[in-house]
């Protein structure tokens, strides 16, 4: 997988070909035909009228051929429908909603294939690694899951997850990647909306969520952190990670007993209280985001269990999101000011955070973020979507210039997933009086007086930190100070290397070799000199 922001090397000729076969398989399918035409780039008119020509009829729904077509594309495709679900900005409300209903489902591959992977990653066979192996349960873009069986020193017998990576999965990501940035570039030089989407910043974040995907020892990771966090919680819990079976390719935690969240009945019929679960589901959320910063992005209800205990259970933290302080200042102030009323104050926040550029009137853009919030509180609680404000949100800071922020979009597809999950839950939910504790308690916290006084404390940490590296930087002083005064006596001396790298650039008369190498000899006499 390319690196976080890099983009993996391709030729255009094959980017543009794929490209050709995705949107020919989008035609046939009718995507492309319900694509907003306000998001279409200038000229692109008549591609999208032939497109048309091609669509295939048939009694289907639009959500259900969608998610025909991006499976027969493959994984990656899949995640991007998945990723742009949040951005009726990008593709418009109608497809928007039915990439809302898209699920991540892949066929399985053979339980061969899947013991070779285990064999490649501990250097034995899976019957020395599990006394017993199960057949898939359950299989997406990205890895499949097994039960099975481990036998402890003790003999105890314990039950775990296996999950194992896609044979392939790894190349087929990096190629089409490769055309999700080409496409990208493209719509950012040909439209001034598309520079303003930051289309290219979509790709980087699909592009590091895929890549921290792709190691399975980095999702054990944030399951152990997940559950540092969580330790104190009551009602809410991880599985725990089974280390020595676990590698880059493969995954052991332990198996959860439990009813997923999406089995209504069966939750009834064990008891459970199905509006305190909603009301868990959405707090938990918050809770993470807020307090940790970093919280569980693909919070839908096959990830989601309540075990014997009445506890959530969340399992796959393949994705997972992080907002800095910064960030969670944002996301809190922003809810609080909707719930509290205090229009300017949300509007204040925007412009502290450097969202919005300052040329713009804070009390222009405190009326905008009136027109969105003033007409939830005249409605039911089971018509207030938190999610959907966030979207109107972003779509009214484009007036005003505000560009997408990678770092929130994140954030915002994992709302509306876990907002769905609640009104499931509880159709009656009220989603602001469930998120006000949560959001005052992090408000009073972090920005009341013991807020305060912490930042004041952090800020006499970080200068006895300072003064710590005092010696050091004073004996620095001196070295440079040695070397400055052995330079003005003897000159500055360059290594052979150098010298000899000079003269075979001279000899060739390679005179940009010859600056650039005179370049870095100046730059190293800079560097000497102060």
């Amino acid at each position: 997988m390319p690196a976080c922001g890099s983009e993996p090397v391709a030729t255009p000729l094959g980017d543009l070909l794929r490209l050709a076969h995705a949107g020919f398989v989008l035609a046939r399918e009718g995507v492309l035909s319900r694509i907003d035409p306000d998001l279409l780039p200038p000229g692109s008119e008549p591609l999208f009228r032939l497109a048309r020509l091609v669509e295939r009829r048939g009694p289907a729904s639009s959500a259900q051929r969608l998610g025909a077509a991006l499976s027969r594309l493959g994984p990656s495709y899949v995640k991007l429908g998945q990723f742009l679900a949040t951005r009726p900005d990008v593709v418009g409300p109608q497809l928007a909603r039915d990439l809302e209903l898209l699920q991540d489902r892949m066929p399985p591959f053979p339980q061969e294939v899947a013991e070779a992977t285990i064999l490649r990653n501990f250097d034995r066979p899976a019957s020395a690694v599990y006394a017993t192996l199960g057949p898939p349960l359950a299989a997406a873009s990205i890895a499949q899951v097994h039960q099975g069986e481990v036998v402890e020193a003790d003999g105890t017998v314990r039950r775990v997850a296996v999950k194992v990576l896609r044979p392939d999965v790894q190349r087929r990501f990096r190629v089409d990647l490769s055309s999700f940035y080409r496409a990208a570039r493209l719509g950012e030089r040909t439209s001034p909306e598309g520079r303003r989407l930051r289309l290219v910043a979509i790709v980087d974040t699909l592009a590091r969520s895929v890549a921290m995907e792709m190691d399975l020892r980095l999702e054990a990771a944030a399951l152990s952190e997940l559950a540092q966090n969580t330790e104190a919680e009551e009602d809410f819990r991880v599985p725990a990670v089974d280390w020595d079976r676990t590698g880059r390719e493969v995954l052991t935690t332990e198996w959860i007993d439990g009813v997923k969240l999406n089995d209504l009945e069966g939750l009834r019929a064990s008891g459970h209280d199905l509006p305190a679960l909603g009301r868990i589901v959405m707090q938990s959320f918050l809770r993470h985001a807020l307090r940790d910063g970093f919280f569980h992005a693909d919070m839908h209800p096959g990830n989601l269990f309540v075990d014997p205990q009445g506890r959530l259970v969340a399992v796959d933290c393949g994705i997972m999101g992080r907002l800095g302080q910064k960030e969670r200042r944002f996301l809190a102030e922003i809810l609080y000011g909707f719930i509290t009323r205090n229009w300017l104050r949300t509007a204040q926040v925007h412009f502290e955070a450097g969202y919005v550029p300052p040329h713009h009137s804070v009390e222009d853009f405190a009326q905008a973020i009136r027109a969105i919030g003033e007409p939830i509180h005249s409605r039911r609680a089971s018509e207030i979507s938190m999610a959907k404000l966030l979207t109107l949100l972003f779509e009214v800071t484009a007036l005003f210039d505000m560009k997408t922020r990678p770092e929130l979009l994140l954030l915002q597809k994992t709302m509306v997933v876990v907002e769905g999950v609640a009104r499931n839950l509880d159709p009656q939910l009220d989603m602001w009086q469930t998120a006000e504790p949560v959001v005052r308690t992090w408000i009073e916290r972090n920005l009341g007086p013991a807020g305060r006084l912490e930042d004041v404390a952090d800020g006499f940490g970080a200068l006895g930190r300072s003064l710590q590296t005092l010696p050091d930087l004073i004996a620095q002083g001196q070295r440079i100070a040695t070397q400055l005064d052995a330079a003005t006596r003897e000159g500055i001396a360059l290594a052979p290397e150098t010298m000899e790298a000079i003269g075979r650039a001279e000899g060739r008369g390679n005179r940009w070799m010859t600056f650039g190498l005179w370049a870095i000899a100046a730059l190293l006499a800079v560097h000497l000199l102060f």
